[in-house]
């Protein structure tokens, strides 16, 4: 049974670009001009969207961000509105569509979508169209400056790029400050009881969002679930409230949509806390961190696990512990997605047959061990994780020194684990 590690998150940190998020809050006057800010490069996004479309599917022609810079200008002198806003901001949603066109390329994602007013709305600004002296920040075209609430300070070395404004369904305005920053200082390397190099395997789940090698729960919090009466009662007023009227939506299903969608800003934003925690927990504590592969689009094809899944918020988690390793110098591997890890005694090696997940323990036919199921993953993630990173550093040349340090355990510092006799 082979034991295969696809991919690893470099260790060594490089000079990077981070975002810096905070929320602010418009005067009325600045609050009319930014729905034309977001209405107008909206209106811009979806041209060039349709545009890029038709060419291809009509004419067979791909167009660039060059091509519909060039046109956007024949645009803004037939849409005079247009010129109400910044030209920067409506440039860089062009940019913006050039790269979602170019992720669905890569095949990092699907087609770009038409955007809605009903959904969250943003603007970007490059470094020529912001000035930011001190805690005062203001954009072109927008008047005055910002009350932004500084929850954290900019780094001093910090030096802003780009800043983006965002208005969520719920109504709430942030500014996302995107600056490049140094090199951080990795932190300390995390060690065991004995000096070496603590490595921790996790299996993600739903009952506990992680389970570690060593033994350690998280619990999972339930968010979307300990809110769902509030969430289905509001949804049930906003059903009852006119939508298709005469002259559109009403007044009261505007203030309902937007009392549904603050319900699902505040799920959102405790599970996201929690996930922050939790993610700094794991890097914080250790050196090498294995993690599963997981589909969780496909997982979530099993109607009954849709919701659960979709509480937990494994990819966000894993997408934190990712970045948070990279800064603090820590080393993630992920595991191939079809290692048996649940399947296999983490004593012996041996493989049993696949079980519900109803059943939560079993004993290994070989060795007689009882294994929590959740546990026994994890350490199974551990050891085809350690020897992923082994198998790594031995093809640079560093066999011998992270043999050592990772302490390669039991059948994982083999290319193939024992199969059953």
């Amino acid at each position: 049974m082979k034991l295969t590690a696809t991919t690893h998150v470099a260790v060594n940190a490089v000079a990077q670009k981070k975002d810096f998020k905070y929320r602010f809050y418009p005067t009325e006057e600045q609050e009319a001009v930014l729905a034309k800010v977001f209405g107008h490069t909206r209106y811009v996004w979806n041209w060039a969207l349709e545009l890029r479309t038709d060419a291809y599917y009509e004419e067979g022609e791909s167009l660039s961000y060059t091509d519909t810079a060039k046109r956007l200008t024949d645009l803004k002198k037939e849409k005079t509105w247009l010129r109400e806003v910044s030209s920067v901001a409506l440039q860089q949603k062009l940019r913006d569509l050039d790269q979602a066109f170019q992720n669905f390329f890569d095949g990092r994602c699907g087609y770009p979508n038409f955007k809605s007013k009903h959904d969250k709305q943003a603007a970007r600004f490059a470094s020529n169209a912001f000035t930011l002296h001190g805690k005062k920040l203001s954009v072109a075209k927008v008047p005055g400056s910002l009350n932004v609430r500084w929850s954290r300070d900019l780094p001093d070395e910090a030096k802003p790029t780009s800043v983006t404004l965002t208005k969520d369904p719920a109504g709430r305005y942030f500014v996302s400050i995107t600056s490049a920053v140094p090199d951080p200082e990795p932190k300390p390397t995390a060690t065991d009881e004995k000096g070496d190099r603590k490595s921790v395997g996790i299996d993600l789940g739903v009952a506990d969002i992680v389970v570690t090698s060593d033994g350690w729960k998280s619990g999972n919090p339930r968010h979307l679930e300990n809110d769902l009466y509030r969430l289905r009662k509001a949804q049930r007023r906003l059903s009852r409230k006119e939508k298709n009227g005469s002259d559109g939506p009403s007044e009261n299903w505007k203030k309902q949509k937007r009392r549904v969608a603050k319900i699902h800003a505040e799920i959102k934003d405790k599970r996201e806390d929690f996930l922050h925690k939790l993610s700094r927990r794991v890097v914080d504590e250790n050196q090498v961190i294995a993690l599963e592969s997981l589909s969780v689009k496909g997982m979530q094809q099993n109607r009954s696990l849709a919701r659960p899944i979709s509480d937990t918020g494994w990819s966000t988690l894993v997408r934190m512990i990712e970045y948070k390793a990279k800064e603090a110098g820590r080393t993630v591997v992920k595991i191939d997605r079809w290692f048996p890890s649940t399947k296999r005694c983490s004593e012996c090696g041996y493989v049993t047959e696949s079980k519900p997940l109803s059943v939560r323990s079993w004993d290994c036919p070989r060795c007689d061990t009882t294994h929590d199921r959740d546990i026994n993953a994890a350490k199974n993630i551990r050891t085809a994780g350690l020897a992923g990173a082994f198998q790594k550093a031995n093809d640079s040349g560093g066999h011998s020194k992270t043999r050592d340090a990772f302490r390669i355990e039991r059948f994982g510092a083999n290319a193939h684990g024992p199969v059953n006799e």
